[in-house]
Formats: structure tokens, sequence, C-alpha cells
């Protein structure tokens, strides 16, 4: 049985898709089979592993709304291991649809549990907001990475997403556990980013992971080729830290025979 992980934060612009593709690239390349669910309506992650959404005819919406099998929208990417759950601008009007329907949680978890036994993880790459898709996606998952740019807003509005988790814990997914808060777009040149990370362990602790994601030109540029980063350019700094990423989560979930003290290779460098 596969573990369902939805990346959220409706702070924009924190690394969520990026985190998504590149995180699921990685568990790929390690191994793993993985989907990645796209519930975002720009349809970012999507075209990030080299699909057109225009080219999309069916997607998650029919999955949720038309309950369509989720099996025979599956895509393959170039990317090993990876299989994709695409979505399209549709999905926009989803909440709306799914206002009056019964159970309007859990459609994305009835969904999703259809094809959990047949991967390793599944990745859900949530939009930024806390509307009826992200907290479908957090009914589903069995684990939450929270994103947090290492920027002077860093912490704002994670105190309204750490209360909508409690609200679905006691409500609708009393499994939900926090994966862990993820450190992103920090440049170790910058007092700003690393008084950052400071603050943030400090008060969340070992929620934090281990692994920090630096800002690495290459990671804009991968998207734009329909490429995870790790496909883009193994070498670089990006891919070296999301492969960490992947490590340190197979580490944590008891899926890998690493060493604790060699789950990290160097997220400095």
């Amino acid at each position: 049985m596969g573990k369902i992980i939805a990346v959220a934060n409706q702070k924009g612009g924190v690394g969520k898709t990026t985190t998504s593709i590149n995180l699921a690239g990685a568990l790929g390349v390690l191994e793993r089979k993985v989907l990645l669910v796209d519930a975002d309506p720009q349809a970012n992650a999507t075209s990030g592993v080299g699909i057109d959404p225009k080219n999309v005819k069916t997607s998650i919406y029919e999955c949720i709304i038309n309950d369509i099998e989720p099996q025979d929208i599956i895509l393959e990417t170039n990317s090993p291991n990876l299989h994709l759950l695409p979505a399209h601008i549709d999905l926009v009007g989803a909440e709306i649809e799914m206002i009056n329907m019964p159970s309007r949680e859990k459609m994305m978890r009835a969904a999703l549990n259809k094809i959990k036994d047949q991967y390793d993880f599944i990745i859900i790459d949530c939009s930024p907001s806390l509307g009826l898709i992200t907290l479908n996606a957090l009914t589903a998952a069995d684990s939450i990475i929270i994103p947090v740019q290492c920027e002077y807003f860093a912490l704002e509005g994670l105190g309204k997403l750490l209360n909508t988790i409690k609200i679905v814990q006691a409500r609708l997914n009393p499994d939900l556990s926090i994966e862990g808060l993820l450190l992103t777009m920090y440049d170790i040149r910058l007092r700003l980013s690393n008084q950052v990370v400071e603050e943030v362990k400090t008060h969340f602790q070992k929620m934090v992971f281990d692994t920090i994601i630096q800002r690495n030109t290459r990671l804009g540029e991968a998207p734009s080729y329909g490429e995870t980063i790790i496909m883009h350019d193994a070498s670089c700094k990006g891919a070296i830290n999301y492969l960490n990423l992947a490590r340190e989560i197979l580490q944590k979930n008891e899926m890998t025979n690493i060493k604790g003290s060699e789950k990290i290779l160097d997220f400095n460098t």
C-alpha cells in the first residue's frame, strides 16, 4: 500500500509545484514507483513533467466529478518510475460542482484509494489556497509536506494552514500527519535566509526537514523543458537537494537501509 503525501501551503510562490515534481522524480530515480497528482487548475505540475495541459482530454477533474477510473487516465512521463494524474483548467469549476455533493471532502480519497496499492508514493501538488480541492487532498493524504521559503514573510499564513490541518484531523482524516516543513529558496549568502532557518527550526524543531532546498537557476529552467531537475541536470545543487529530501523521506518511513548518519549528502555545497 503506497503512501499519499500532499504538498500544500496556501501561500503562493513557496515552491510547492517545484517540490512536488522534483521529489516525485527523485523518488522515481531511487527506484520507487511514484504517481504525481496535479490538483492545481494551473496544471503546472502537468506541464512541468512534459505533458501539455491543452492536450489533456481527461484529468483528475473527471475522476472527482464524473467518477472516471483514475487508472484510465494516468499518463507515463519521461522520468523513471514516474506517472502522472494530470490536471486541466476545468478543475476550477470542480469546487462549485462539489458543493452539494455528499461526502464532498472525500471524493479525491475515493479515487486515489483505487490505485494506492499500485505505487510506493503518491505525491499531490495542491493549489495555493485552502479551498475544497486542497481540503480533498488533505483528506486523501497520509501526510503533508509544507514548503516554507527562506524569506521575510516565511511564517505568514502558516498558522492558518496548521489550524486547517487540525480541523481535517479532527473531522475528516484522523491519520493525517505532518511529514515535515521544507525550507526552500535558501541563499547561504543572505543573512535573512539564515535567520529564517533559525526561526523556523526554533519554532518547529524536529518537524523541519534536515534537507534545505537552495536557490538554483536550474530549478527554474527545468519546467520549461518539461523535465524534473534530475533529468535536466543531475549534478546541480537542486538535483542533489531533492535527492537528499527523497532519501530523508525514505529513511523517515523506514523504506531504506541507509544509516541515519548517511541520509544527507551535503545540502550546503
